[in-house]
């Protein structure tokens, strides 16, 4: 059985406040809790329902315990409907990112992302995609949001995920800058080369200014119907197919 004290520690990791405090996030789920379990991410400890202890592998000793009831569950799980098996996490201290691993590769680049469905989408879609890197401005969603961690169905623990001053960090880059605009060459003419970053703006703003001088190659899906603009996320996912589909020619 839960104490009080531990039901309300992990009930305080609903909130990014005492996320960010802590040091820790959530996840749930058994599929999640196994993918992250043998990466480079320190599980804190596990709580699970009687039925779902057979189902975890083999763990690291340091990894805490605890079977728990139904009603403890729900107290402690972000979702309407929990899945039966939680799990704290610490967060990873921050890295910078180096430069050189824009080489050959093609990168995500966040501006404002608001929504955390969206933006845990995105991350599972790089993944998809064999993107290895997500650069976020300071201004999108935070990462370890309990929606954004859901959405990225475990991907989180493949794709790496940093955060900058997007104006400051683009200015040093030495390689061609992609952006998804409305006004752009067709996202199926386009040369995108071997390496590069592609730019995705804000839900309803779109790429902000300080960043959309930056950008080389105005790129844009092209609209057969009356839509008057594509979700960030399906934006993200048809172009990285086009540039997954370019890079394996």
């Amino acid at each position: 059985m839960l104490s009080k004290s531990q039901i309300g520690f992990i009930k305080s990791l609903h909130q990014k406040k005492y996320r960010k405090e802590n040091g820790i996030f959530i996840i749930e789920g058994i599929k999640s809790i196994i993918e992250f379990i043998p990466s480079a991410y320190q599980l804190h400890s596990i709580y699970y329902l009687a039925e779902y202890k057979s189902l975890l592998p083999n763990l690291p000793s340091n990894i805490k315990l605890f079977e728990i009831n139904n009603a403890e569950l729900d107290k402690i799980s972000t979702l309407h409907t929990p899945q039966g098996i939680l799990a704290l996490v610490h967060i990873p201290k921050k890295g910078v990112f180096n430069l050189a691993d824009l080489k050959n590769n093609f990168t995500l680049v966040l501006d404002g992302v608001q929504d955390p469905g969206n933006l845990g989408t995105i991350i599972r879609t790089a993944d998809w995609f064999g993107f290895k890197n997500v650069i976020c401005s300071l201004n999108t969603v935070e990462i370890y949001n309990p929606k954004t961690i859901q959405a990225t169905m475990g991907s989180l623990c493949r794709v790496n995920i940093y955060e900058h001053d997007l104006p400051e960090w683009l200015m040093d880059l030495e390689i061609p800058i992609f952006g998804a605009l409305l006004e752009g060459e067709c996202s199926y003419t386009v040369d995108w080369g071997k390496e590069g970053v592609l730019i995705l703006g804000n839900e309803g703003q779109g790429i902000s200014a300080e960043v959309l001088k930056l950008i080389q190659h105005p790129v844009t899906i092209p609209r057969i119907g009356s839509a008057e603009s594509l979700n960030v996320a399906i934006s993200a996912g048809i172009l990285c197919s086009e540039i997954s589909r370019n890079l394996n020619k």
